[in-house]
């Protein structure tokens, strides 16, 4: 039993399936959810994805050993000065955020005189879906939870937090903050700007419904992070937006650079951009043993 006692802030789809991962697991006696709608908690309880809920956040902190935000970004800082006086001594924080300087800067503010026991964290995993119905305990198995501790963070808080994840079938592995978010900007935010933007071009053409109508799969395929929470999105685009805004310029000259091959139809630089993509996809796959 790694914890006794594990709060779990926000039950979507990512508190909601570690809480899964967790019982499943056996790694703790009891876990309690907070959130904003009772509905949505009571209805944890009854399909068994949490023990307790509590609609008031320092009350289900109070006598928790870890708790786990898992909230949207823009709350991170308000929800830590809530909960700061009400744990105890020697409670783990952690979160799931998936930019990371905005929440390190939020706790240096929030939770300055506990950063031994704060550990950020980012499971890189999820699907489209939202909300503790979409929850599942198998979503961390075979993925990667990146760490990024603070100089601060006690190197006990850090490896129960790196077992948890390990304990519910993901591999851990510790990134510098800022490199974690450039890396991010790249392989995340990035592909969900612009499948975003595509799908709000595409709406707004006269003709979408012929445009909708004649999709086929791939086309689905590619689409379907569009259907992810536009909340979280949205926070996750503000919060990371320097690195975003850099990958953006330079994906926008790889662009220009696709659009001035057709234009000019050069089809050799056509072939080169294609090629060279389909050979970094095709080792992406065979790396991933799919």
């Amino acid at each position: 039993m790694l914890f006794d006692r594990i709060t779990i802030i926000g039950l979507g789809l990512i508190g909601g399936s570690l809480a899964r991962a967790l019982k499943r697991a056996a790694l703790c006696k009891s876990i309690t959810g907070y959130g904003r709608r009772e509905a949505a908690l009571r209805q944890a309880v009854e399909i068994g994805v949490i023990d307790y809920y509590s609609l008031d956040a320092r009350e289900a902190v109070a006598d928790a050993d870890l708790v786990v935000l898992a909230t949207p970004l823009s709350t991170t800082e308000t929800l830590m000065r809530t909960i700061a006086d009400a744990l105890k001594p020697e409670c783990i924080i952690t979160d799931v955020g998936s930019a990371k300087g905005v929440v390190v800067a939020a706790a240096r503010k929030a939770l300055a005189d506990r950063l031994a026991y704060f550990v950020p964290a980012h499971p890189v995993a999820g699907t489209e879906k939202s909300g503790v119905e979409a929850s599942f305990a198998e979503l961390f198995e075979k993925h990667i939870v990146i760490i990024t501790p603070l100089a601060e963070t006690g190197r006990s808080a850090r490896d129960r937090v790196a077992a948890m994840w390990r304990g519910v079938g993901a591999s851990v592995v510790d990134l510098e903050i800022g490199h974690h978010d450039e890396v991010l900007a790249a392989t995340s935010h990035l592909p969900h700007v612009l499948v975003y933007t595509l799908i709000d071009c595409l709406a707004r053409m006269q003709d979408k419904e012929e445009i909708f109508a004649y999709a086929a799969g791939g086309f689905a395929d590619f689409t379907r992070v569009a259907s992810s929470s536009p909340e979280m999105w949205r926070d996750i685009c503000l919060a990371n937006g320097a690195s975003l805004l850099a990958v953006l310029d330079n994906f926008e000259q790889h662009l220009n650079g696709v659009r001035e091959a057709i234009a000019d139809a050069d089809g050799d630089s056509l072939m080169k951009i294609f090629s060279r993509a389909k050979q970094a996809r095709d080792m992406y796959t065979k790396t991933r043993g799919r």
